[in-house]
């Protein structure tokens, strides 16, 4: 058998097929819907079993010396650094006569900045009371420790200033000394030097009234410091809503479950390199998709079935009864990943068969979907592959197997000399379809086509190889019906090259 030797440019391969792996990851959706599911029961059980402890809120109006209209927030964020320190802590723990650690009691109670002016402080307990009154003794201790701290800030920059103007005053009093009662006139030869002194005691009154200004400025600040620094918000217990904790936490864990489960199904797609689009699978098969049907196409037929699924069944059936019917050799329908859908499909294509002559389905399934499958009277007969070679020659025979792992591959040619394959969309491997391939030509084993089960309603690739007559066999054997029908020669199939195997591993990939 000759193998086409086809191979695809390098830049026709694209590295990562973004295609691919969004239609891998919406095949998954039941991983990661299950994931996003468990995230949300997650989260309505963390609100459910691990409620909030109590807690208390109140707001500190905070007054600066240095407030400016054009601060980004500097000093309340000072403020909030000194509400977590050991200091405003202790005085808290004092204020309420406990023997509480300093360090553990900051683990219960946080500081925020609400604004340049408002900071808002939350506090743990373990019952509403004790909430609030820990938030009460912060609150004050804050409140006292700040006005203490601009109180003595106010009177060190009062110190600091009269004792400037002590400095310029008793400067002041050895310039007047000097001067005495002199002046340019009464003394022509040093009036330079007396009018500099004179400059120098106006500057000097001059800042001594200023450094006098400053001080009284510096006392009188600090009480509108002091009174505007208050608790504007008593200290009260936060009422916490469980119907309201159990749907934000449920949404939350319900984002975080869909983000991990849509990752989890991205690397598992990435790794695992199972063709979904028809392109790929007929890539790595080497050979055409002839047809394709949707899983719930397969189930049983009853009187909720609709006409569309009763439609695709009959096309499908129709399209491989052609096959089979212009075949010059017997033909086997290969399962990967759908033992159970091919027997459906088998016995669909067996009935019709049944009215142009006898038929016998050669069931080579590993398993006992199709000897234990519901058979209605005058089904055609299944055997087994041991009873096929008892039955006449006149007997259709549709072979009915497996390419899956563990297969027995020189058993293939028993259940026919061509074959049609059933492929699951998303089942097999990259690597596992072209071994399937080369399996199948080192049998000698033509593959007529690939019928894909359960595609991607949304896939728009086409699975035709066009780059060889011979990998295009739905014409072939329309041509080769008439033929026989016009009596013309008839043609051994199984001389012609059918399956097109990629040369190697990366174009299989």
């Amino acid at each position: 058998m000759t193998t086409s030797k086809t191979t695809e440019s390098p830049a026709a391969t694209p590295l990562f097929d973004l295609q691919s792996l969004v239609v891998a990851v919406r095949r998954r959706r039941r991983l990661w819907s299950a994931f996003a599911l468990l995230g949300l029961l997650a989260g309505a059980a963390v609100a459910v079993l691990m409620p909030p402890p109590p807690s208390a809120v109140t707001k500190v109006l905070v007054a600066h010396q240095e407030d400016q209209p054009n601060d980004t927030g500097t000093l309340i964020r000072t403020d909030v650094e000194l509400l977590g320190t050991t200091r405003i802590a202790d005085k808290a723990l004092k204020s309420l006569k406990s023997s509480e650690n300093p360090e553990d009691f900051m683990k219960d109670y946080r500081g925020t900045g609400v604004t340049n002016n408002l900071l808002q402080i939350d506090v743990t307990g373990a019952t509403d009371a004790e909430a609030v009154a820990r938030a009460k003794a912060l609150a004050d201790a804050f409140v006292t420790d700040h006005v203490r701290r601009m109180r003595d800030a106010a009177k060190a920059e009062a110190k600091a200033l009269l004792e400037q103007r002590d400095r310029m005053r008793k400067e002041l009093t050895q310039v007047n000394k000097t001067i005495g009662n002199r002046s340019p006139e009464s003394d022509p030869k040093s009036s330079a030097s007396i009018e500099s002194l004179f400059a120098r005691r106006a500057e000097l009154n001059s800042r001594i009234a200023d450094f006098d200004q400053r001080a009284e400025e510096a006392r009188v600040g600090t009480p509108r410091i002091i009174a505007g620094t208050q608790v504007v918000d008593a200290p009260r217990a936060v009422r916490h809503s469980l119907p309201r904790a159990a749907a934000t936490n449920a949404v939350i864990g319900c984002i975080l479950g869909l983000v991990l489960g849509l990752v989890v199904a991205a690397v598992g797609a990435v790794v695992a390199d199972r063709p979904v689009l028809r392109r790929e699978i007929a890539r790595n098969l080497g050979a055409s998709v002839i047809a394709e049907l949707r899983r719930g196409a397969l189930w049983r037929a009853g009187p909720w079935r609709r006409r569309r699924t009763r439609e695709a069944r009959e096309r499908l059936t129709t399209t491989l009864v052609r096959a089979v019917r212009g075949s010059a050799d017997s033909v086997s329908l290969l399962e990967l990943g759908c033992a159970r859908d091919t027997g459906v499909i088998a016995m669909d294509v067996a009935r019709a068969l049944a009215a142009e002559g006898p038929v016998v389905v050669i069931d080579g399934l590993p398993g006992p979907q199709l000897a234990k499958s519901h058979r209605e009277p005058g089904d055609p007969e299944v055997v087994s592959g041991e009873r096929a070679a008892a039955e006449p020659r006149q007997v259709r025979r549709l072979g009915v197997g497996s390419v899956a792992p563990g297969t027995a591959w020189t058993d293939l040619q028993y259940l026919g000399g061509q074959t049609v394959l059933v492929v699951r969309a998303g089942h097999g491997s990259a690597a596992w379809l072209h071994t399937v391939a080369r399996q199948l030509t080192d049998q000698r084993i033509p593959v007529i086509g690939v019928v894909l089960i359960d595609p991607d309603p949304r896939d728009r690739t086409d699975g035709t190889l066009w780059d060889g007559q011979h990998t295009a066999l739905r014409g072939h054997f329309e041509r080769l019906a008439r033929q026989n029908e016009a009596g013309g020669p008839r043609t051994e199939l199984r001389s012609r090259p059918a399956v097109r195997v990629p040369d190697s591993d990366q174009e299989a990939r």
